[in-house]
């Protein structure tokens, strides 16, 4: 194929090809020629072009086939458009001449129509320059169309269509004869033709005046006859045709020529006349009419209604959503009045109304639902309005008689009810889409929305009764506040209205209705609510045999209202469970005897009553069956069943009765029979087994002798066939735009669809998808589905002897029937026994004996020979499932042998296509039929059937089983790919265009053949790159497919393609083709386009963005997108798709591209895509509320010029979307939040103006979220107070995301604020309306969160400031505290408690940062008050704001407390187990009520933690009690009130102490916190964890809680196993941390406690008797502990867990591992080495609460695990700096060493053991591994012996040969290289050498100073380097100083006489000290300083010293001298100095 890319046809290769390669190979060519001539030089093509217009005019006679000819033709076109012109003329000539030609045989035809192409594209490039060859031109080809076939009408229609477009206004003298033409192929019978022509008509009336104005009625009753028979795609182009004609007779405005022909205006009421006489009259135009009335039949087909309905949204779209604004009465007034009384005709027989409503519906919703914004359509909401009072007042006058006994039904009254119906359904539909957007339009009082609908409840038929409720229930649905308003209003005028029969049931309908919408509000609807209408529904059925004229209606009623009260769930039904069931009970007869006398008693009235109030007892237990489940209890289905017999009884008697009573009781019989299938089908079939026999009976009667001639086909089977092969039926069958008025076209002529009035009981079941008002079926109709359905589950439960009686029964009643009869009854059994295999498949059943599979397989092979096509379809899947369930190998071959065996022989096209059919159905169930042989058979078979060319259904049968046979045999299918892979080509390159279904069937098969081949596509083999260019090749012969249904398969196949090799996918191309179709006519090829781009965007969205901009920016004339990608690219054109889009797929499908766009380019196209948000979310804001907040904002101003961003908006070119819906809104502010997030994953740059303002100006281009703050705010606020609901919770949640992101951004210009301090008046703006008194529960829930983010962000300091946001919390405060009974009965009482909690918890938040910050101000405070007073102003200004939050809250905290405590109590009470339920509080807990205990759950679960939080430091903070030890006298820190905690009255008296009150208090606290901690579920959120630990810090940081935790050891341990199991199962090192630290509190809590018990045991028993106390602690007398038991055992457990954790080499059981590396230290994360630590100090703090012999069993533990942390963690740092792990260790072994129990005398000597083993342990450390050393700190493990030296007392290092080591590594360490260990080492011995006990210090100094003191001498040579050096000479003198002091007198002389010449030899004399380096100068001073003490001090030395050695002294003196000023200035600054090296020796200081 690579040879066919030249520019000329590569002949020699061509002719060794063969004939279908040829083709293939020419296909290829001229595709890539078709891409090469655009670019390539002028002069090049000129130089070739002879030669190629040889190559391709000679193509023209190898009859090539329909793709290909297109081909040549563009292809010539360019050429010559590129090239020279002057060969043309030849050109067109010969093809002229090929059209002339006679040769009429079928061979020569593809050369004639190629021709004819070629001219079309010819003149369409070229245009004007042909001159006037173009008369000649079309005249010949008229000429030619007289006796052309089908093909050549077309092709001849699409040619004119192409010749029309080229000349433009120049083709005028051919206008006339085209039109002739063209009108004569409008009523083709080809649809091919009729759609070309039209194509080519609507060309023409571009230029052609005639047709819009003197011809245009000619024109329009042309396409009425157009529309006669046609399908689905000449209905699409008629309509556009006559649409966009009618559209341009309105507008024009034009009067040249055709003043002449007395043209004038024509108006729109003109218009309107002409599109409703097709509507009513439908094509058979003006004349002919008469005769028709005279004979009394309606002449409308159906197809010419639901064409005009589509021209009617034509002509309206293609006017304009402005248009239609202005002149929505007139049009609105025009279309109700086709279903008026005005034209009976249209409306004489329901069927007819039904059809005419559905198709005024589809009008209204198409225009004003699918052009207008939201403002027109509530204008247009108001408009249907005043129709709806118009119609109102007609029906009032007519019934006027007060009488309303003897009121006559009049015409009037009738005739208003479809118009009615039709504008109540438009109405209920733009509220329910308006949402709550629509609230305003409900407040005004001068429509009167609500009154109107209302109003018409009482209207007497009963479909606009129905209707009216079904406006309510949009109404309530749209906007929740309105549901119990709504309620009360139809509940209180049903009680009222009893005795009118229209009042009860147009009452009972709305409520019915409202009740079905409950479950659409979340917010729901207060539980007393169930309970009124369960009363209301009682009433009725009790008093409705009081009076006869309405027992009808109230029983109905009754009924109605049960089941609907049904649909609210579990949760309201159980209260009114057994008064249902009895109800139920009572409605059938006990006994079959009672029914006999029934039979004999009642008229046919009372039988009718009877018959609609059982049948509503039935609907109304199924109804409970399905939506309340969960109350299905074995119990209850016991007492469900006792009538269940007695209805199957009377089912069997109906047909007696309805005999006897006559024709009335048909209807109530049949709805009857209806209901009672319903039920038992959802019923388990166990529980009516004893009436499977007599049901069962009845099901066959009814399948098999149908009351209705009615072919049911169209909804029985469509669910009973594979989706996939609906595809073969064509459009009508598919999801198309117009499915709602198509519809009915496939039902054939008897039936028109479904309507509400045909079943009142759906008003309140859910919708079915898409479908607006529910649809049921006719009773006669829907008793055959449910009957369908029900055989399938029974049929699958009965035996297996008795399914051969059915079957064979069924197979006579087919034979016994004859015609149309007999199809009816096949149909109807097929359906049924397919839905019984259905359910065997399903439960894994098997078929039965030989037998039942022979009559099975006899049932559905006679269905496969159908002439019904739906029904073939269906018979084939039914024959697969059959295979399925028989399962038999044998059984399966022998149905494809029976198959192949027809196939052979049948001619015929029915048994042809439903046997192929078959052979593919069989591959889906049973994957491969294993055999090879099989599959060859199959193959060969349905390749032969494929090209059976006389016979296009039977080619697209055979291709689509094809296509399932490839998909389904899956690896065996290798075999086959190339040649069926050649055969799909060759069909798509030889099938004509005319024959869609081909083409479709050809575009699965390739799809099924790519992804057989799969990611095998990306090999480079020849084979594999032939297979991959053949696939290409195909998907673009399907893209040039005029079908679109095939060009959307085309896209499909790219998609597999470029999911599975993408490099070989053009993406440029892909991408054009996507963008053309994204606003295409059809919903499938939109949807293929949106999956499509789904994909490409997932891996590649920056290059699909970049090509879609550029491909508009080339803009070629054939690629002209309706949307405006240029300016707001393709994202900006999938968001306003996404707003025009009403199918919820493909919505879905946008919205997921649009979030994969964004995920990956929002960071780089930051502005672009937030400018988006921004346009899509300000286009319907109220510009005046946002301007008004901000120009309160001077600083903004200056900031980014906010007046221009406001006038900017307001011009109309900047918005590219004109009023998107709510919805659409809604997703953008989704978006700025995925916006947000995206950037906080891409860096900190977009969080820090400073830095992004850096890199901004480093790179222009750079972008950061920072910089467009001010629009997410600006965003935010509109979004936060739109009148949607949904949007306003959008809107507050990316404000509280954009508080929590921005909160700490400091603002550059101000230091000390930050850059949101800015915005705070659009913060406070964005909350005020969340809190107003009718915002729902939930806006003002989320408004709380933000506030108490608003709050606690700390972005404003000033408390005026923060009082605005504050007094909104007040505000709710006050709310919440009027308690349950002032909340307003509007929603559910859930809804309170989720608001009441939100509140709370946004409080506690408040709360718990002030604390917070008040707790790390006093922290500060102590910290400068340590340093100094200098910063006491700033440190004022900071302590203000703190305090003065807790200031704000303390003054509610007195309330707060009390809610916290119940709303903990509550939470407490519902976290109980099950079983615990009776145990709950009858009436409900403070905050929730009984009833709705589970809705308030998840509230509850929202909010418990922050609240416990805020509780307990509450509490810490007031609440305890304080004892004071030395009085031991109980002080109240401040009068507790007893609250009503936990009160029982009956068993406590009423005051309780308050010690009770708050040991309550203390266990609710930890009781809730231990429940959770103990189990918190893997989804339970961080904070809850935290929180809850946080909350136990607070609660142990106060004695009183500790007392009672120190008291109670069982309670500590138990704390410490769920601690310990919270560590193990999660990671954070947050919640660990926080675990450790309450861990410590609960240690330090029992060491209190020992103390304590200690203190007291000595108070009592005196100091004499102190041998005989008793030892506190653990371990008593013995020293043991029992796990499980103790305390420290559980508290060693938990620190071991987290050493070994975070050093695995602490494990002494892995360290002999070869895993674990000994000796290789590993540095921790900072979090590890934070563990590390905490868990060190917890451990030195255990022996505390041991005694004696318990603290010497643990000691070797905690000893090992110090050491070893220790010895693990000990290495060097850079700095010298310790790490945090050793410090902690050395401070944890201080603190271990001087344990009172080293000393205690029961355990003294095994610690001083102990302790010396463990020195012993760490002088090894040393001599491990010598290569190890310079890893080790020296330092780190000098210090510890430092800590042992000192620590200890000194039995334990004073032994000689520990002591003997100890300093070994002393002189090691000071002959160290290193000078930060020597200055350490120097330092650590000073403190040695300052023991008091000298049998400790006096080794080391014997040993030691003589040594140091030789290393100063030696310093007088050396002068210091650098600091550090310097630092070790300083040290060391400190340490000779301080010897010098500790030595005793005699020895005193001889180390000063040392220290001094040291000294001296450091000072400079004056001339040496200006030159000298900053380290001699420093240590000239410290020299200087140092002498000035010691002189004074040992003066004696000092002067015989000087007088010894006169150098010395002039050199003493001249520095003395010398440096007189200059040290007064340095010793002030020196003053200052240690202060800071203090600090730091503060923290490493362990001695």
């Amino acid at each position: 194929m690579e040879l066919a890319h030249s520019l000329l046809l590569n002949e020699e290769v061509y002719n060794q090809l063969g004939e279908f390669q040829k083709a293939e190979f020419i296909f290829e060519w001229l595709q890539f020629l078709e891409k090469l001539l655009p670019v390539t030089s002028r002069a090049d093509i000129r130089e070739n072009q002879k030669k190629l217009v040889e190559q391709l005019t000679s193509l023209l006679n190898n009859s090539p086939g329909p793709p290909t000819r297109r081909l040549v033709a563009k292809n010539l076109a360019v050429l010559y458009s590129t090239g020279d012109t002057f060969s043309v003329y030849q050109t067109i000539d010969k093809c002229n001449e090929l059209i002339r030609s006679k040769d009429d045989s079928p061979s020569y035809l593809p050369t004639k129509l190629a021709a004819v192409v070629c001219l079309g594209y010819l003149y369409k490039k070229l245009g004007r320059i042909l001159g006037n060859s173009f008369t000649d031109t079309v005249g010949n080809v008229l000429k030619a169309m007289k006796n052309a076939e089908s093909q050549g009408r077309y092709e001849i229609m699409l040619s004119l269509q192409n010749i029309l477009n080229g000349l433009g206004a120049a083709a005028i003298p051919c206008h006339r004869d085209i039109y002739k033409a063209a009108r004569s192929c409008l009523t083709d019978r080809s649809m091919a033709v009729r759609c070309a022509a039209a194509k080519c008509l609507l060309e023409l009336q571009n230029e052609a005046v005639f047709m819009w104005s003197t011809d245009l009625d000619s024109v329009v009753t042309l396409c009425f006859k157009s529309f006669e028979g046609s399908n689905y795609d000449v209905r699409l182009a008629v309509a556009k045709l006559l649409g966009t004609v009618l559209a341009r007779a309105l507008t024009s405005k034009q009067t040249t020529a055709s003043t002449r022909h007395n043209f004038r205006r024509i108006s729109l009421e003109e218009v309107m006349e002409l599109l409703g006489t097709g509507f009513l009259r439908g094509s058979c135009g003006f004349l002919r009419a008469s005769g028709d009335m005279l004979k009394g039949t309606s002449s409308v087909s159906r197809d010419v209604r639901v064409g005009v309905t589509q021209a009617y949204v034509v002509f309206v779209s293609t006017l304009g959503a402005q248009w239609l604004e202005r002149n929505f009465s007139a049009f609105l007034s025009h279309i109700l009045d086709l279903v008026s009384q005005s034209h009976p005709k249209a409306i004489q027989s329901q069927m007819d109304a039904i059809g005419c409503r559905r198709c005024v519906s589809f009008i209204l919703r198409a225009t004003v639902g699918g052009l207008l914004g939201e403002k027109a359509q509530i204008a247009a909401a108001k408009e249907i309005c005043q129709a709806i009072w118009k119609l109102k007042k007609v029906v009032d006058a007519a019934m006027s008689d007060n009488n309303l006994e003897t009121r006559i039904s009049t015409t009037d009254v009738t005739a208003s009810q479809h118009v009615l119906v039709c504008a109540l359904q438009e109405l209920g539909s733009l509220i329910h889409g308006l949402g709550t957007t629509a609230a305003p339009l409900l407040q005004d009082s001068s429509t009167g929305v609500l009154e109107a609908v209302i109003s018409v409840i009482l209207h007497p038929s009963i479909s606009v009764r129905l209707t009216a409720a079904w406006c309510l229930r949009c109404i309530a649905v749209a906007l929740p506040s309105y549901v119990s308003l709504l309620l009360d209003r139809c509940i209180e005028r049903l009680s009222a209205l009893k005795s009118s029969p229209e009042g009860v049931t147009g009452y009972s309908f709305a409520v019915a209705a409202l009740l079905g919408a409950v479950k659409h509000c979340p917010l729901g609807i207060p539980h007393g609510k169930g309970k009124v209408i369960m009363t209301v529904a009682e009433d009725l059925l009790c008093s409705a045999s009081q009076n006869s004229r309405i027992s009808l209606q109230r029983t109905q009623a009754g009924w109605l209202l049960i089941a609907a009260l049904m649909t609210l769930g579990p949760a309201v039904v159980q209260h009114h469970l057994p008064r249902m069931l009895l109800l139920w009970k009572c409605i059938f007869p006990s006994c079959p005897k009672d029914l006999e006398t029934e039979k004999t008693r009642g008229d046919s009235f009372t039988w009718q009553v009877t018959l609609e109030g059982r049948a509503g007892a039935l609907c109304a237990i199924k109804s409970f069956v399905s939506h309340c489940a969960g109350l299905l209890t074995d119990e209850v289905v016991q007492r469900l069943l006792p009538p269940l017999p007695s209805a199957v009884d009377l089912l069997t008697q109906l047909s007696s009765i309805y005999k006897s009573y006559g024709n009335s009781l048909k209807t109530p019989s049949t709805v009857y029979r209806h209901k009672l299938y319903e039920l038992l089908a959802v019923l388990p079939p166990k529980t009516y087994e004893g009436s499977f026999c007599a049901v069962l009976k009845e099901l066959v009667a009814d399948l098999t002798v149908p009351d209705s001639q009615i072919n049911a086909s169209t909804f029985l089977l469509p669910p009973l066939c594979h989706e996939n092969d609906l595809l073969l039926l064509g459009p009508l069958l598919q999801e198309t735009d117009h499915r709602f008025i198509e519809e009915q076209l496939l039902l054939g002529n008897s039936i028109a669809g479904g309507s509400l009035e045909y079943d009142p009981y759906s008003i309140y079941e859910k919708v079915a998808k898409g479908d607006s008002v529910p649809k049921p079926l006719p009773p006669v109709l829907s008793v055959i589905s449910a009957a369908t359905r029900l055989f399938g589950v029974m049929f699958s439960h009965v035996a297996e002897s008795h399914r051969l009686q059915v079957l064979e029964q069924l197979l006579n009643s087919i034979k016994q029937t004859k015609g149309s009869r007999q199809q009816i009854v096949q149909l109807n059994v097929v359906s049924a026994f397919s839905t019984s295999l259905k359910h065997l498949a399903n439960c894994k059943g098997s078929l039965g004996p030989e037998e039942v599979r022979r009559s099975a397989l006899a049932v559905v092979m006679g269905a496969l020979e159908s002439n019904n096509s739906l029904l073939r379809c269906a018979a084939a899947e039914c024959l697969a499932r059959l295979a399925q369930v028989v399962s038999d190998s044998a059984f399966t071959a022998g149905l494809a042998q029976v198959s192949f065996d027809k196939l052979k022989s049948a001619r015929d096209v029915v048994s042809r296509t439903g046997h192929s059919l078959a052979l593919g159905c069989l591959y889906r169930y049973l994957g491969g039929i294993g055999s090879t042989q099989h599959l060859n058979a199959c193959v060969g078979i349905l390749y032969t059937l494929s090209q059976d060319s006389t016979s296009p259904d039977v080619q697209a049968w055979a291709l689509h089983s094809l296509a399932l046979v490839v998909d389904l045999a899956g690896p065996l299918y290798h075999l086959h790919v190339e040649p069926t892979l050649s055969l799909v080509l060759m069909l798509l390159l030889t099938v004509p265009p005319a024959y869609t279904e081909v083409h479709q069937s050809l575009g699965r098969c390739l799809n099924a053949l790519i992804t057989t081949l799969g990611p095998e596509l990306q090999g480079s083999s020849m084979t594999v790159s032939a297979l991959r260019t053949s696939c290409l090749l195909g998907c673009a012969v399907m893209q040039d497919n005029p079908d679109c249904l095939v060009q959307a398969q085309a896209i499909s196949c790219l998609q597999q393609l470029h999911m599975f090799a993408p490099r070989h996918v053009n993406l440029s191309s892909l991408v054009s083709c996507l963008c053309v179709n994204l606003c295409s006519s059809y919903l499938l090829l939109r949807r293929a386009v949106v999956a499509c781009l789904r994909q490409l965007v997932q891996r590649e969205a920056a290059e699909v963005s970049e090509y879609a901009v550029a491909l508009v920016k080339e803009s070629r004339e054939d690629f002209t997108p309706d949307v405006n990608i240029r300016e707001i690219g393709l994202e900006g054109a999938l968001l306003g798709l996404l707003d025009k889009e009403l199918d919820q797929r493909l919505c879905q499908d946008i919205k997921e591209t649009l979030t994969h766009m964004l995920t990956s380019m929002a960071v780089e196209k930051l502005s672009f895509w937030l400018k988006l948000c921004k346009d899509v979310l300000a286009a319907s804001a109220d510009f005046n509320t946002v301007a008004s907040v901000d120009t309160t904002q001077e600083e903004e101003t200056a900031k980014v010029d906010d007046g221009s961003v406001l006038t900017s908006d307001n011009d109309e070119r900047f918005h590219p979307f004109s009023n998107p819906r709510w919805s659409t809104r809604v997703f953008a502010a989704e978006c700025v939040c995925k916006i947000i997030s995206q950037c906080e994953n891409a860096g900190s740059a977009h969080f820090d103006i400073t830095l992004a303002q850096e890199r901004k100006q480093r790179d222009s281009r750079d972008d950061f979220l920072v910089l467009h703050l001010a629009d997410l705010i600006r965003m935010a606020f509109m979004a936060a107070t739109d009148h949607s609901d949904q949007l306003r919770l959008s809107g507050l949640q990316t404000l509280l995301i954009v508080v929590r992101k921005f909160a700490a951004v400091p603002e550059p210009e101000f230091p000390g604020h930050v850059i949101l301090e800015q915005y705070q008046a659009n913060v406070g703006a964005a909350l005020r309306p969340a809190f107003a008194p009718e915002t729902p529960p939930d806006v003002t829930a989320k408004a709380c969160q933000v506030c108490s983010a608003w709050i606690a962000s700390g972005v404003v300091s000033d408390l005026n400031d923060l009082r605005r946001v504050h007094q909104l919390l007040v505000s709710s405060l006050v709310k919440v505290q009027a308690g349950k009974e002032a909340q307003s009965q509007q929603y559910n009482e859930s809804t309170s408690t989720m608001e009441i909690l939100a509140v709370l918890k946004a409080w506690a938040e408040v709360y718990i940062v002030a604390v917070e910050k008040q707790k790390n101000q006093s922290d500060a405070q102590n910290h400068c008050l340590k340093v100094a007073n200098s910063a006491e102003e700033s440190y004022r200004g900071v302590t203000s704001s703190a305090s003065g939050l807790l200031d704000l809250v303390q003054a509610d905290l007195g309330t707060l407390s009390k809610l916290w405590l119940s709303a903990l109590q509550d939470f407490a009470l519902l976290t109980l187990p099950s079983e615990y339920a009776s145990q709950l509080p009858a009436e409900g807990g403070t905050f929730y009520t009984a009833e709705t205990i589970e809705n308030a759950r998840p509230h509850y679960y929202n909010s418990w933690a922050l609240i416990l939080y805020a509780t307990a430091l509450w509490l810490t903070s007031t609440g305890f009690i304080v004892v004071d030890p030395d009085e031991g006298v109980t002080n109240l820190s401040r009068p507790v009130t007893p609250t009503t905690m936990c009160q029982d009255s009956s068993t406590r008296p009423l005051v309780k102490s308050p010690e009770d009150v708050n040991t309550d208090r203390f266990h609710l606290i930890l009781g809730i916190t231990v429940e959770f901690l103990c189990s918190p579920r893997s989804d339970a959120a961080m904070e809850n964890i935290i929180a809850c630990l946080r909350a136990l810090q607070a609660l142990f940081d106060v004695p009183w809680p500790r007392s009672k935790i120190g008291g109670d050891q069982e309670l500590g341990i138990e704390l410490l196993n769920v601690l310990h199991r919270l560590i193990l199962t999660r990671e954070s090192p947050d919640i660990q941390l926080a675990a450790l630290e309450v861990v410590r509190l609960i240690l330090f809590a029992a060491q209190e406690h020992v103390k304590e018990k200690r203190r007291s045991a000595e108070v009592d028993d005196g100091a004499a008797e102190k041998e005989t106390l008793p030892e506190f602690g653990e371990g008593k007398d013995t020293g043991g502990l029992v796990p499980g038991k103790s305390l420290v055992f559980a508290t060693l457990e938990l620190c071991v867990c987290i050493l070994v954790r975070q050093l695995p080499q602490l494990n002494p059981k892995l360290t002999c591992s070869p895993a674990v590396q000994s000796g290789k230290h590993l540095l921790l994360s900072e979090d590890g080495s934070r563990l590390v630590a905490v868990a060190l100090v917890i451990l030195s703090d255990v022996p505390a609460i041991c005694s004696p012999e318990g603290s010497v069993s643990v000691l070797p533990t905690i000893l090992y695990l110090i050491i070893g942390v220790l010895k693990e963690t000990a290495v060097k740092l850079r700095d010298g700096q310790l790490p945090l792990t050793v410090a902690a260790s050395l401070q944890a072994l201080k603190g271990l060493l001087s344990s009172p129990m080293a000393r205690a005398e029961k355990s003294r000597t095994a610690w001083t053991d102990l302790l010396r083993s463990a020195l012993v342990t760490v002088l090894d450390c040393w001599d491990q591994v010598d290569g190890l050393l310079q890893e080790l700190d020296e330092v780190s493990l000098l210090t510890a012996i430092t800590v042992f030296v000192m620590s200890t007392s000194p039995e334990v290092t004073t032994v000689e040969c520990l002591q003997k080591r100890c300093i070994e590594k002393f002189k090691i360490t000071l002959d160290s290289k290193d000078p930060l260990v020597q200055c350490k080492c120097y330092q650590l011995l000073h403190s040695i050498f300052q023991h008091p006990n000298k049998t400790v210090s006096y080794p080391y100094i014997h040993s030691l100073a003589p040594s140091i003191v030789g290393k100063l001498q030696e310093t007088e040579k050396a002068k210091p380097e650098n600091a550090a050096e310097l630092q070790v000479i300083q040290e060391g003198i400190k340490v000779v100083t301080a010897l010098t002091a500790t030595a005793e007198e005699e020895f005193r002389a001889h180390l000063v006489a040392c220290l001094l010449p040291i000294l001296i030899s450091f000072l400079l004399d004056e001339n040496a000290l200006a030159s000298a380096t900053k380290s001699a100068k420093n240590l000239h001073e410290f020299a200087l300083q140092n002498l000035m003490q010691i002189g004074p001090q040992y003066s004696s030395v000092f002067k015989k010293l000087m007088a010894s050695s006169p150098t010395m002294k002039a050199r003493l003196e001249s520095a003395v001298k010398g440096n007189q000023e200059s040290v007064k200035v340095k010793t002030a600054k020196h003053a200052k100095n240690p202060g800071k090296s203090s600090s730091i020796q503060l923290k490493t200081n362990f001695l």
